[in-house]
């Protein structure tokens, strides 16, 4: 038991020092020698955790979607709260989260853009990973308006609405280089308040 404990622990520390490296020379330029250096390792001990740069970029995208769903849990269980204050919290949340982690979008937009050079379906790359975020918003606006909190509405449209404000918190963080994007959050929690009945 313990073996796993410290296997778990060692590939959370590697994916902390590998995304400083890709935070230091974007997707493309980074090496798994690097990322062997950097973690104080050899690339053999490396390949025990991870087979490539690709699965260790990869994890650290899916370790901070699987914080910011069961950050979103949490806040989707609170019994003090009305649909549409969760709703506001959880997009609070998210743009908070997002702050938190222009380092890691900035190599995700990296990435991206290294993608599209020989993959055309970037587009669908993205939505898969997305797709549970999405859904989980698309869930708390259908859980709105059966309250009786928010107006009835086609849920998609709203959902992307919701959605591409914070692609665009993205945008602004990470190409504008904004150190605050609290207008998006004003305009996510106004864009929550016309919806309500």
């Amino acid at each position: 038991m313990s073996i796993v404990i410290e296997h778990d622990k060692r590939r959370k520390e590697i994916l902390e020092k590998a995304l400083d490296v890709f935070m230091a020379e974007g997707f493309e330029d980074v090496t798994y020698q690097k990322i062997a250096d950097r973690c104080g390792i050899t690339r053999t001990t490396l390949y025990i955790y991870f087979k490539n740069k690709k699965e260790i970029f990869n994890y650290s995208i899916k370790q901070l979607m699987e914080k910011v769903e069961n950050d979103i849990i949490q806040i989707r269980t609170k019994n003090d709260m009305s649909n549409t204050e969760k709703l506001i919290s959880v997009l609070t949340m998210i743009i908070e989260t997002l702050e938190e982690n222009r380092g890691l979008l900035s190599v995700v937009l990296n990435y991206l853009l290294y993608l599209s050079k020989s993959d055309p379906d970037v587009d669908i790359r993205v939505r898969r990973r997305t797709i549970r975020l999405r859904h989980i918003l698309a869930v708390m606006i259908i859980e709105g308006i059966r309250a009786g909190e928010l107006k009835p509405m086609n849920v998609r449209t709203a959902n992307d609405l919701i959605y591409g404000l914070i692609e665009s918190a993205i945008f602004r963080l990470v190409i504008l280089k904004r150190s605050s994007i609290n207008e998006v959050k004003q305009s996510l929690i106004l864009a929550v308040q016309r919806m309500q009945v």
